[in-house]
């Protein structure tokens, strides 16, 4: 062991020998140590630093010391903005049913669809939404449908200068440089500072005045003694670390002793610091002021985004600002400012009486900086009224173009003109009758008026063309025949409103509307008759928002396009609904509100039924022995006949209670259900298990049992699914499944069912 010790001691000589180092001024080396040893800040004593030893030619003796490094010569890093940005999804949606769960007899029916969304933003700072979506089966009930949409709306804008806003990095704005250099300052100036009163609290200053009082002291002593000619300037002290003057020094100094000195240094040290202080403090005061200021800035820039009443408010807020082009774009003014642009299939929802909820395949664009413009053109596709009917449809096209003064969320003015080709038919005529002149042309002023902040008013009156077989009675055009003044059964006018209470947090919405036998629009299906309809709804949240409380009755408010041509609804319907949350209690909603139900009585006629439906949900997520669990009960009655609808279920109660368990990795769940009428009730027991094997891998399996009395008739099915997540592929889902849906004479037929989806997320 002694041998092996002597060895690493003969290398580290070597090494120490031969390194190529730098001597630290002032050090002083330990012996027999890789250590160097430097006088301390805070005390007299010298501190051991270890020093790393390098290799240097062979010879060299200089002591070892740090290795001096020099930073890396680095390019500046330079921030490129991509010119699109790209993020969405794509789903595929392969879907089969061997019997379709509706009124009409369809076996072996497949639907696959594919569908995409993206949002995409254009140098980082323009967003523009792009969908598309197809879909084809071998159902004749449903079409086959495929659009695509590229969209610009300045609500996608607000967001992105809203969430530029939140992660605004004002150290990069030409108005900080100034704050950075205060900052820069403050910082050298709080060194200096501190280090100053390092020097005050440093132990070394106490000591420097206790070896200045023993100074004095020998020298008072040596004087008593006579001993003229002692040389003062080596005094015997126990530690001699300190080097004080002699008696002619401090004479010719002013001062008669060594400690008189000492303070005066310390005095002069203490001035320093008090006029650093003071200085400081108000580099501190003007850089906090001025820091204020632009957090204040940023906070005003939130707020315009925010809180502005209108677009043309928040414009001029923002360009009062005078802010950077990384938060506001070059032409933001004119983003702001249009509203929407679509093209492809896109949505018209303009007002009551010209053009409302409408699909069409064009182009639409909404415009309004202090005035308003806006124009829609293209194909009309009720495709959210009649896509479930797959029939052949007369082509029909909307052209619109509307203009006004003001804010379309506060008051203004605006005037619409309409024209195009809209089928006036109901869907219940004949197909052997040839079809007529369809084209319409109408006019109408709307207003709105912001009462006060929570209340306002919205009216409108319309005027049309004259049906074609009025037209060519009179044998009018269809300007003419909109011109005519002295006609009023094509005129139409509405009303609608809006309320709140903030005292109450009450809200009212109301709408009226009445429409000439003659009155033709894109809003309206059905003619040949006068329309009135009219709405009333309510909402009232109480107990703290636990309870919210709404209720609406109307008349007509839902125009349906199989209602026969001069068909007037005169029925009012009236729904309500609760619902009450509050926090660890279970989540309850009833309701009491009308239905419907679509039927086919020939090969080319439909018929919907309307009936009311009573709905009630009670939820509640809770935790019981560690264990985190969900029970949920529900029940629902319909109030409809036989005759209305062959639905299997018709004038039935449906109770349904399901109980999930929730065990880390797997899922348990379970319930029961009954169903039951004046003619037969129908149990059900299901129970299922959802199973996460790992983050990419997910199956789960179940079991469903049903019984039907009166018919003795008993059914088992199953369900099995499973997930499979592949990094940078995407989602894949399975499901199949064995069901039962209503069949001829009130049983259930077995219905069995697959489904193959796919997501991918970029």
């Amino acid at each position: 062991m002694r041998t092996v010790t002597i060895l690493i001691l003969f290398l580290l000589c070597i090494l120490r020998a031969s390194a190529q180092v730098k001597e630290i001024p002032g050090a002083k080396k330990a012996i027999d140590t890789l250590y160097y040893t430097v006088h301390s800040d805070r005390c007299k004593t010298m501190v051991p630093i270890p020093v790393a030893l390098y290799a240097g030619p062979l010879g060299d003796t200089r002591l070892p010391a740090l290795r001096e490094r020099k930073p890396a010569a680095f390019s500046p890093i330079v921030n490129r903005i991509p010119l699109l940005q790209v993020h969405g999804n794509v789903t595929y949606d392969g879907y089969y049913q061997s019997n379709s769960d509706t009124p009409y007899l369809e076996k072996d029916i497949y639907q696959h669809t594919l569908t995409t969304s993206l949002d995409i933003t254009v140098k980082n700072q323009y967003p523009l939404h792009l969908a598309f979506s197809t879909s084809k089966g071998n159902s004749v009930l449903f079409r086959n449908l495929t659009g695509m949409n590229l969209r610009y709306t300045n609500r996608d804008f607000k967001q992105l200068l809203l969430d530029k806003a939140k992660s605004w990095d004002v150290g990069k704005l030409k108005q900080l440089r100034e704050v950075d250099s205060l900052k820069a300052k403050m910082d050298v100036d709080w060194t200096k500072l501190e280090r100053l009163k390092g020097w005050f609290a440093a132990p070394r200053q106490k000591q420097r005045m206790v070896e200045a009082k023993e100074h004095d002291y020998n020298l008072r002593f040596q004087d008593s003694l006579a001993f003229k000619k002692l040389d003062l300037k080596k005094p015997n002290f126990s530690r001699p670390f300190m080097k004080f003057p002699d008696k002619k020094e401090i004479i010719s100094a002013g001062k008669d002793s060594a400690v008189a000195l000492l303070r005066e240094e310390f005095a002069q040290k203490k001035m320093e610091l008090d006029s650093m202080q003071s200085s400081y403090s108000k580099l501190e005061k003007l850089y906090n002021k001025k820091r204020t200021a632009l957090g204040s800035k940023k906070a005003s820039l939130l707020d315009a985004i925010r809180k502005s009443k209108n677009d043309e408010e928040m414009i001029s807020s923002l360009a009062a600002m005078n802010l950077p082009d990384s938060i506001l774009p070059p032409g933001y003014k004119l983003l702001l400012s249009m509203k929407s642009f679509g093209v492809g299939r896109t949505m018209v929802d303009y007002s009551e009486l010209t053009a409302k909820n409408i699909s069409i395949t064009g182009v639409q664009a909404e415009f309004n900086p202090s005035w308003y413009f806006a124009f829609a053109t293209g194909a009309v596709d009720y495709r959210f009224r009649d896509y479930v009917v797959n029939a052949n449809r007369p082509k029909q096209y909307l052209n619109i173009i509307r203009m006004g003064t003001g804010q379309k969320e506060g008051n203004n003015v605006i005037v619409s003109f309409y024209t195009g080709k809209k089928q006036v038919y109901n869907y219940n005529t004949s197909t052997n009758v040839q079809v007529p002149d369809n084209k319409i042309m109408g006019v109408s002023v709307e207003g709105r008026w912001q009462v006060t902040r929570n209340n306002y008013l919205v009216g409108e009156v319309a005027k049309s063309s004259m049906p074609y077989y009025a037209r060519a009675a009179d044998h009018q055009s269809l300007g003419s025949s909109m011109a005519k003044m002295n006609q009023r059964s094509n005129e139409a006018f509405s009303v609608s409103g809006f309320s709140f209470v903030p005292l109450t947090a009450t809200r009212f919405t109301g709408m009226y509307k009445l429409m000439g036998p003659d009155f033709q629009s894109f809003s309206l299906y059905s003619s040949g008759s006068q329309q009135v309809a009219w709405l009333l709804k309510a909402e009232q949240p109480l107990f703290k928002k636990q309870l919210t409380i709404t209720g609406s009755v109307k008349r007509n408010a839902f125009n349906n396009i199989f209602d026969s041509t001069s068909y007037s609804s005169k029925t009012i319907f009236k729904s309500i609904q609760a619902t009450f949350r509050r926090r660890n209690w279970p989540v309850l909603s009833v309701g009491y509100y009308p239905s419907s139900q679509l039927m086919k009585i020939s090969e080319d006629k439909f018929i919907e039924n309307m009936f009311y439906t009573l709905a009630g949900t009670a939820s509640h997520n809770y935790t019981y022995q560690g264990i985190s669990m969900n029970t949920m009960l529900s029940a629902t009655r319909f109030y409809n006949r036989q005759t209305d609808s062959s639905f299997v279920y018709f004038n039935s109660t449906n109770m349904q209670l399901t109980q999930t368990l929730f065990l880390k990795s797997l899922t348990l769940s379970g319930g029961g259900t009954l169903s039951s009428n004046q003619d037969y009730a129908l149990y059900g027991a299901d129970g299922n298990a959802q199973y996460r094997i790992n983050s990419w891998l997910e199956v789960g399996a179940g079991l469903v049992y049903n019984y039907q009395t009166v018919y003795t008739n008993e059914q088992l099915g199953y369900s099995g699914n499973a997930r499979l997540n592949i990094p940078k592929v995407g989602e894949f889902v399975l499901m199949a499944d064995k069901g039962f849906v209503p069949g001829v004479n009130k049983q259930l037929v077995p219905n069995k069912t697959g489904r193959l989806t796919y997501t991918k997320i970029f």
